[in-house]
Order: C-alpha cells, then sequence, then structure tokens
C-alpha cells in the first residue's frame, strides 16, 4: 500500500493562489501515476489532474491554463500550483497513487486538504 500525506490547503480569495504538496512511500515513486482528485459537498470525486513518470499531464477541462501538476521524483513528492482560483474550486483535494500491483491497477489515497475559495 502506498502511503501519501498531502499538504498545503487555506482559506484563500478569488483570483489568489495555492500550492498543495503531497509526499508518497511505499512504493517505487517514479512506477506511480500520481494525481489530484478533489470534491465538493454534494458532489462526485472528480479528477482534477494528474502525471504518470515521464509522462505529460493531463488535467480536466475546467482547470487548464490555471492549475498546474508537477513531480519530483528525488523527493517522492507531487505538486498542484492553483492559481487565479475560483469559489467553484472549494473541494476537499485528495491526492491519488494508481500503480499495478499483482496484474492489476491499484488506487491509494491521501486524507484530503480543504481548499475554500472565498472573499
Amino acid at each position: 500500500q502506498v502511503q501519501l500525506v498531502e499538504s498545503g490547503g487555506g482559506l484563500v480569495q478569488p483570483g489568489g493562489s495555492l500550492r498543495l504538496s503531497c509526499v508518497a512511500s511505499g512504493y517505487i515513486f517514479r512506477f506511480l501515476v500520481m494525481g489530484w482528485y478533489r470534491q465538493a459537498p454534494g458532489k462526485q470525486r472528480e479528477l482534477v489532474a494528474d502525471i504518470s513518470g515521464g509522462g505529460s499531464p493531463n488535467y480536466a477541462d475546467s482547470v487548464k491554463g490555471r492549475f498546474t501538476i508537477s513531480r519530483d521524483d528525488a523527493k517522492n513528492t507531487v505538486y498542484l500550483q492553483m492559481n487565479s482560483l475560483r469559489p467553484e474550486d472549494t473541494a476537499v483535494y485528495y491526492c491519488n497513487a494508481k500503480y499495478r500491483q499483482y496484474g492489476t491497477w491499484k488506487y491509494d489515497w491521501g486524507q484530503g486538504t480543504q481548499v475554500t475559495v472565498s472573499s
């Protein structure tokens, strides 16, 4: 099992920025597909962005041009830089690790970090 610890959430005004971090342990990091998901009250959890080791990032349409996902394999860490934040970005953000184990895909989750965009 991959252990994930997130940090960096908080309260920010519309138009502001935040950076989320997620440190992974328990697996060879470069083999992990790392992602950020979010879940707003009353809504389903949705993919925000993901990135594989050495691969291109993938973004939800709603965050393209505003959010940037990156990874530092030397630090076992994935980041989500969030700029031009909007009230509709308010949600609990979850770090996700996807990997192959015994021929199947496994998914592990962090505990979540709250992001609130409000004036």
